[in-house]
C-alpha cells in the first residue's frame, strides 16, 4: 500500500476502535458490497487477534441478487460471524414488491422500515456503516459519527462539528448514531485498497456476459422470472459488470471488459460519473436526503 491507502486505513480502524469504546452496543451493517467487504475486513485489523466484538446486520429485502445471498452466507459460515438477518416479513405478506410499487415506497417499507425496527429490537446504539461522502451530495453533507436523532431521524442541519478529527459521541435519550469509517475514501481508494488486501468481492463487479434488458435507458439484468417483461423489451446477452450492488430490480448495471481487480482500476481512471448512477432509486421518487431523513442509510 501507498502512503495514501495507509493512511485511510489508519483513519477508518482508529474510528471502528472509537465506536466500540464510545458505545455499548454497536452494529457493523453489511450489505454485501464492496465498500462492506472492506469495512468488514478493516473491523477484523481493529480488533484482530479477538473475535469481531460486535455483530453484523443485513437488510434482507428477498430481491438481492443470488450471487450476493451466496456470498453473504459462504462468508458467514467460514468465519463463523453473528450474523442477524432482518427481513420486513408484513410488508412483504401485503404483496410490497419493486415491480408493482415506485422505488420510494419500496425503499420505505423494505429498507428504512426494518433498519429501524432491528436498531430498536437489539437496542443498537450505534450501526457502523461503508457508505462514502462522494457517493452521492446527501451523503456528503454526514458526519463521521452522524446523530439521529429519537425516531431515528437524520437533521443535516443538527449535526455535532468534527474539528481535526475529534468526534461527538455523546447520545440523548432515544438517539442513536451511525458512524462511517469509509467517510473519505473513494470508489477508486475502495478498488485500490481491494487490490492490496486481496479482498473477495461479489463476482458480479467483474465483467461477464449476462441477461439483460433495456430499461428506460439502463441495462437490468435478468435474475430471476420475477422480473416482468414489458411488451418493447426483449432479454439479450451483454458483456456487464456493476459498479454497485441492491435489489436486482433497481440496480443497472454497465456494458465493460473489466475482468478482473487491474482492469476495474483502469476503467474507473477514465469515468466521469459516480457508481451510484446504476442505483435507480436515487433518481426517482423523494430524493436520497429525504430518504435519509427518515432512516434510509
Amino acid at each position: 500500500m501507498d502512503p495514501h491507502l495507509r493512511a485511510l486505513e489508519a483513519e477508518a480502524i482508529a474510528i471502528l476502535r472509537e465506536s466500540r469504546a464510545r458505545f455499548e452496543r454497536p452494529v457493523l451493517l453489511y450489505s454485501i458490497g464492496k465498500d462492506s467487504s472492506v469495512l468488514y475486513h478493516l473491523a477484523k485489523k481493529a480488533f484482530a487477534p479477538t473475535r469481531l466484538p460486535m455483530p453484523l446486520m443485513h437488510v434482507d429485502t428477498t430481491y438481492k441478487f443470488s450471487e450476493m445471498v451466496a456470498f453473504r452466507d459462504a462468508l458467514a459460515a467460514r468465519d463463523g460471524l453473528d450474523l442477524i438477518v432482518t427481513t420486513n416479513t408484513d410488508a412483504l405478506g401485503e404483496g410490497m414488491n419493486p415491480f408493482d410499487y415506485d422505488a420510494s415506497t419500496y425503499t420505505a417499507a423494505m429498507k428504512t422500515e426494518p433498519l429501524r425496527n432491528a436498531i430498536d429490537e437489539h437496542r443498537f446504539d450505534v450501526a457502523i456503516g461503508g457508505a462514502r461522502r462522494d457517493e452521492e451530495r446527501s451523503r456528503a453533507k454526514e458526519r463521521v459519527f452522524s446523530l439521529r436523532e429519537p425516531g431515528h431521524v437524520w437533521n443535516p442541519r443538527n449535526q455535532p462539528p468534527e474539528f481535526f478529527g475529534l468526534y461527538n459521541t455523546l447520545l440523548e435519550p432515544g438517539a442513536t448514531m451511525r458512524c462511517f469509517p469509509l467517510s473519505n475514501w473513494t470508489e477508486l481508494d475502495v478498488w485500490r485498497y481491494i487490490l492490496a488486501e486481496d479482498i473477495p468481492v461479489v463476482p458480479l463487479y467483474f465483467a461477464k456476459p449476462r441477461p439483460v434488458i433495456r430499461r428506460n435507458g439502463q441495462l437490468i439484468m435478468v435474475e430471476d422470472d420475477r422480473l416482468p417483461l414489458r411488451p418493447d423489451e426483449t432479454v439479450e446477452t451483454r458483456t456487464i459488470r456493476f459498479r454497485t450492488l441492491g435489489c436486482y430490480p433497481l440496480t443497472a448495471a454497465v456494458e465493460s471488459e473489466a475482468t478482473d481487480v487491474p482492469a476495474i482500476i483502469r476503467e474507473l481512471l477514465e469515468a466521469r460519473t459516480s457508481e451510484r448512477i446504476g442505483r435507480v432509486i436515487d433518481h426517482v421518487g423523494s430524493s436520497m436526503e429525504d430518504k435519509k431523513r427518515e432512516g434510509y442509510f
